[in-house]
């Protein structure tokens, strides 16, 4: 089989673990990622069935995530003044593992970086594709040339755009904005979060690294806005703006927000196209089918397909003709399946009707003890799930 040179745009979920399985059938993995290190903080993602689970542990690093992960027990939403009024059960929401994403890149990468190549601080600017290739030039970086090209570069995908298109082909904005950043644990909380939900708008917090600090999160309804990705400055003006006076603790965590290491701001979509391979470019994770945050199944579809394609890849001898098109086949009703579980989640999780958002709060103190909260669950679980893994080391 030829070994062959894969260069990987992404350093977050699904480029390590990609690059993991690559260099373990054999190929040469290259990394390039625009940030000038780690991604820091992030949403806690979660893992759960035995799919994502027989991965983790095939990598090696099942152990490690267990060992720092968030283990927060529950979620109380509160009113203004801070009091219980309703409590959302962990195991609605939480996988058999959750864990800061942040936590989890950096476990991908210490679990990668002694036998793949990381380029940090510098992004590809265009692909030229001949029979034998692709020749990639760099933002900084000299030109090279790779066998292949795969994007793991996330919903807002550099390489997607070279390859396919402009983005607004592919990613369908789902009516909400996110933000998430780390602020000090000054509630006292411990393993839990609260959350205080007003009309278009939630804001919460949870507690982190040992309930040493905390993650703040902010959603709120909105239509597309002309907002440049990297003008932090521009992003907690918005943020601002929406939730000044908003009450609970949103001043309060507006304030710690400019002094925030990890601030993180983004609309929340979907990706959906009908291919994710071009020639010798292929897309993994959220730059192929990102099913948004609301889903809770981003990082376990982007580690399955990443196990996938590179298996595909050694199964083929290096083919990738016939490699990317068993990819697509296989990830194909699995990647819409976890889509499905972000549909319509939006309208429920910052309804913007003062009705509806009053309905949901009585509705969520007596959602715990009906039978309906089993089902959820199971078919949570069922997803996450439904796809029958090949052993490619056989």
């Amino acid at each position: 089989m030829r070994s062959l040179n894969v260069l990987i745009s992404g350093a977050s979920v699904a480029g390590p673990a990609l690059a993991y399985w690559l260099d373990r059938h054999g190929f040469k993995p290259t990394i390039v990622e625009r940030a000038p290190a780690l991604r820091e903080g992030g949403h806690a993602v979660d893992f759960r069935g035995e799919a994502h689970l027989s991965v983790l542990r095939q990598m090696g690093i099942l152990d490690r995530l267990e060992a720092v992960q968030t283990d927060i027990t529950s979620t109380w939403y509160v009113n203004s003044e801070g009091k219980h009024q309703a409590r959302m059960p962990d195991d609605l929401f939480s996988g058999d593992v959750e864990i800061l994403r942040g936590d989890l890149a950096r476990v991908l990468y210490d679990a990668t970086k002694d036998r793949t190549e990381y380029i940090f601080g510098d992004s590809i600017t265009s692909l030229t594709e001949d029979a034998d290739g692709v020749n990639v030039t760099f933002e900084r970086g000299a030109p090279r040339r790779f066998d292949l090209v795969i994007g793991a570069d996330g919903l807002h995908s550099n390489t997607r755009r070279l390859t396919f298109g402009p983005e607004e082909n592919f990613v369908k904005h789902l009516g909400v904005y996110c933000s998430i950043f780390t602020v000090g644990n000054h509630l006292g909380l411990d393993r839990t979060g609260h959350a205080y939900l007003t009309p278009g708008k939630l804001v919460s917090m949870y507690t982190a690294n040992g309930n040493a600090e905390a993650r703040a999160v902010f959603y709120f309804a909105s239509p597309p806005l002309d907002l440049f990705r990297r003008d932090v400055e521009q992003q907690q003006a918005v943020l601002a703006k929406h939730f000044a006076g908003n009450g609970w603790q949103s001043d309060r965590l507006l304030q710690e927000m400019r002094h925030a290491p990890d601030f993180y701001f983004d609309s929340v979509g979907q990706v959906r196209m009908d291919n994710w391979t071009r020639g010798r470019v292929a897309l993994v994770g959220d730059a192929a089918y990102c099913p948004s945050s609301l889903s809770g199944m981003g990082s376990g579809l982007a580690l399955i397909g990443a196990y996938v394609l590179a298996g595909e890849l050694a199964a083929a001898h290096g083919d990738h003709r016939v490699a990317f098109g068993r990819y697509e086949e296989a990830m194909r009703d699995y990647a819409l399946g976890c889509q499905k579980m972000g549909d319509g989640v939006a309208g429920y999780m910052v309804p913007e009707s003062r009705l509806l958002s009053a309905f949901l709060k009585q509705y969520y103190k007596v959602m715990p003890y009906m039978p309906g909260k089993k089902m959820m669950v199971a078919k949570t679980r069922k997803v996450a799930e439904n796809i029958a893994l090949r052993d490619y080391a056989s």
